[in-house]
């Protein structure tokens, strides 16, 4: 797993990641259902999509849109197995840990606060 400030400059150099944001839709959802609650979510479709050994459809379990955390997850490079490992330094093929998990729901956490600070949500 990566320190979180040297993550966030990785990010930034990459044209794919930095051209996601928080839409009208999302931004809204997010004012209205609060951070905490929208980070249960995170924790959630962490749980589910992304921390079994082999998760179901690996690439393309994370929608690009309608929930703020999809976006986040992109923006972020916590989308998929692939993308953990490449990013992250976090294994395939193996179950993630809690404190993977943790540092997932962290690094998203972490981005939908620059994006309420940037006045996107």
């Amino acid at each position: 797993m990566r320190e979180l400030d040297e993550l966030f400059e990785a990010l930034e150099r990459s044209e794919f990641r930095r051209r996601f944001r928080l839409g009208a839709r999302e931004s809204a959802y997010l004012r209205e259902k609060g951070l905490e609650v929208v980070l249960g979510h995170a924790r959630d479709f962490v749980e589910k999509r992304l921390a079994p050994a082999e998760p179901a459809n690996d690439g393309r379990q994370t929608p690009m849109r309608n929930h703020p955390v999809f976006i986040a997850q992109h923006a972020t490079a916590t989308c998929c197995r692939g993308c953990l490992e490449k990013w992250h330094q976090i294994p395939k093929g193996r179950p993630l840990s809690d404190r993977e998990v943790l540092y997932i729901v962290a690094v998203i956490e972490r981005w939908l606060m620059r994006q309420r600070v940037a006045g996107q949500a």
